[in-house]
Order: C-alpha cells, then structure tokens, then sequence
C-alpha cells in the first residue's frame, strides 16, 4: 500500500513539472515602439521609454523593476485585476515596482519620458 502511495505521489509530482503557467507578455515585445533596449546583460535590462500624449499601451507584464521619470507627466494605468489609478508624475520622480501586470494610457499633454531598470535574479 505504501508503495502505492508513494508511486501515486511522484506521479503527482512528475506532472507539476509539465503543467503550463501563463506566458509573461513582456513590455518590450508588446510595445516595440515605446520602449528602447539600452543596456542588456546578465544583470540587468535598461528601457527607456517613451508615449505620445493620449497614446495606449495594451496589458503587458514587467518584473521588479526601478522606474525614473525623465519629465512631468499624468499617467492612467489599468491592473490585471481592472483597478484603475491616474498618478502625476515629476521630473526626477523614481519609484520600486514589484512584479506589474498593468496597461498604460497617456492622460497627459507631454511625452511620458523614463528610464526603467530591471535587475535580473
């Protein structure tokens, strides 16, 4: 019976190794257009972007990630879980994000304008 047991439980195990998660859709394969690879190594991913007043940018996903505002700007952005914020941003404003699933809309009337670091584990 024990023997059983344990067959039933590595094939439980055996199978959690096949099981799919969801696709991360990342930011930079989302929006070529928006965002600007300027560093990439084992360590790190440095983006700048860049969004025209009133320009959208669908759901997409980063990772923890620093975030460096290069002007003023009114951003609108979506959750995975459909909340909803505007926040006005500064020039020199810079913040930490955890894991983010969100899309982006520019609220604004300038360039939403910042440099987006990405340590790598």
């Amino acid at each position: 019976m024990s023997r059983l047991l344990l067959l039933a439980i590595g094939a439980v195990i055996g199978s959690a190794t096949t099981w799919a998660l969801p696709a991360l859709q990342d930011a930079v394969k989302v929006s070529p257009q928006l965002y600007k690879v300027r560093l990439e190594n084992d360590r790190v991913r440095v983006l700048e972007y860049r969004m025209a007043p009133g320009g959208i940018e669908p759901r997409h996903d980063h990772p923890p990630y620093v975030v460096y505002f290069l002007g003023d700007a009114l951003v609108r952005s979506t959750a995975a879980d459909g909340t909803k914020a505007e926040t006005k941003v500064t020039r020199g404003d810079v913040g930490w994000r955890d894991n983010t699933t969100h899309a982006i809309e520019n609220a604004g009337t300038t360039d939403i304008h910042a440099l987006i670091i990405e340590p790598k584990r």
